[in-house]
C-alpha cells in the first residue's frame, strides 16, 4: 500500500511535548507534516507550566530533518487556544488537521473530589478541545477540508476506579466529536477520536490503584504497562488525520499493538403502545440482548 504521507500539510498536536502527543508529533513529522507542537508544560493536575517539553520535541523533529514549531499556549483558555491556530497560520500559512491530545490527570473517589476538580477536568479536556477546534473550524470551512482527531478514553465507559471526573470529561469530548462529525461533513471535514491505551506519566500515577482494584500483582501490572508504549497509539491518529481517511464520528481504541472500533449500539428492543413499566420488567432480557444490535450513525454513511 502507498505510504500515507503528509507532505505540505500542517498539523497541530496539542499536548505534543510528552507521552502520546509526542509520539503523534514525531510520526507525523517523519511523514512530511509540518507540526505545531502545542504544549503548556503543566504538571499532572494542570498546575505549573514550562516550555521545555515542546522545545525538546521540536528540536528532535528538526534533528531528524523535519519541520516543527513550538507553541506554549494553554488550551484551557479560549484566547490562548486560538494562539495555537494562529501559530500554524503565521508560520506555515495554513492548517489541515488538529489532533487534540492535551490532558491532565487527577484521580480520586467521587465522594472526595471537589466540584473545582471536576471543573478543571472539563476546562482542559472538553473546553480545551472545543476552543482549539472552534479556532480552526472557520479555516477548515473556507478550505473545504479539515481533519479533527480528538482524544477520548475507555474511562468514559466506566470500569476504571477513581476516574469519575476524568471519565466524565472524556465522555463530553466523545459527544462533541459525534456532533461535530455531523456538522463538518458538508464542508469536507472529518471528525473522529482515538481512545489510547498507553503507559505515560498520567497513567503511571494511577497504576498502583488500578492493580489493587483489579487484584493484580505488581509484576503483572508492570508487564501490562511495558506492553503499552505511547508510540503504538500514533499510527491510528495519523490515519484519522490523513486526507484519505473517510471515517467520520468514529472512535478507534488503539495501543498495545491493536486497533479496534468503539461504538454505541442499540438493540432491537421491544415495541408496545402504550408501554408500561411492567412490560419493560417482563421483557428486560430481550431489551438487553444486543446480538442483532445496530450502530448509531453520527452523519451520513462512510464513502
Amino acid at each position: 500500500m502507498t505510504e500515507l504521507r503528509f507532505d505540505d500539510r500542517v498539523v497541530i498536536v496539542t499536548g505534543g511535548g510528552r507521552g502520546v502527543g509526542r509520539s503523534h508529533a514525531l510520526l507525523l513529522a517523519s511523514k512530511g507534516a509540518r507540526v505545531i507542537v502545542a504544549d503548556y508544560g503543566v504538571d499532572l493536575d494542570g498546575g505549573g507550566s514550562s516550555p521545555a517539553p515542546a522545545d525538546a520535541v521540536v528540536r528532535e523533529i528538526g534533528e531528524a530533518g523535519g519541520q516543527a514549531v513550538a507553541c506554549y499556549a494553554s488550551v484551557a483558555e479560549e484566547l490562548s487556544a486560538a494562539q495555537i491556530v494562529d501559530t500554524a497560520l503565521n508560520t506555515f500559512g495554513r492548517i489541515d488537521a488538529v489532533i487534540n491530545n492535551a490532558g491532565i490527570h487527577d484521580p480520586g473517589l467521587f465522594a472526595d473530589l471537589t466540584v473545582d476538580q471536576f471543573r478543571t477536568m472539563l476546562d482542559v479536556h472538553f473546553l480545551g478541545t472545543l476552543f482549539v477546534v472552534r479556532a480552526a473550524w472557520p479555516h477548515f470551512v473556507r478550505a473545504g477540508y479539515g481533519r479533527v482527531v480528538n482524544t477520548v478514553s475507555e474511562a468514559m465507559l466506566g470500569g476504571i476506579p477513581e476516574l469519575s471526573s476524568y471519565g466524565a470529561a472524556k465522555a463530553a469530548v466523545f459527544g462533541l466529536t459525534r456532533n461535530l462529525a455531523t456538522e463538518g461533513l458538508p464542508h469536507g471535514i472529518r471528525v473522529n477520536a482515538i481512545a489510547p491505551r498507553a503507559f505515560t506519566r498520567l497513567s503511571a500515577a494511577h497504576s498502583d490503584k488500578v492493580a489493587e482494584v483489579m487484584a493484580m500483582t505488581k509484576e503483572t501490572m508492570d508487564e501490562i504497562n511495558a506492553s503499552m508504549p505511547p508510540d503504538l497509539c500514533a499510527p491510528a491518529a495519523a490515519f484519522l488525520a490523513h486526507e484519505s481517511c473517510s471515517l467520520n464520528g468514529e472512535v478507534l481504541q488503539t495501543g498495545m499493538g491493536s486497533v479496534a472500533r468503539i461504538a454505541v449500539v442499540f438493540s432491537p428492543g421491544i415495541w408496545r403502545s402504550p408501554m408500561t413499566a411492567e412490560d419493560i420488567a417482563e421483557n428486560i432480557d430481550t431489551i438487553m440482548d444486543i446480538r442483532n444490535a445496530g450502530v448509531t450513525d453520527s452523519a451520513a454513511p462512510r464513502m
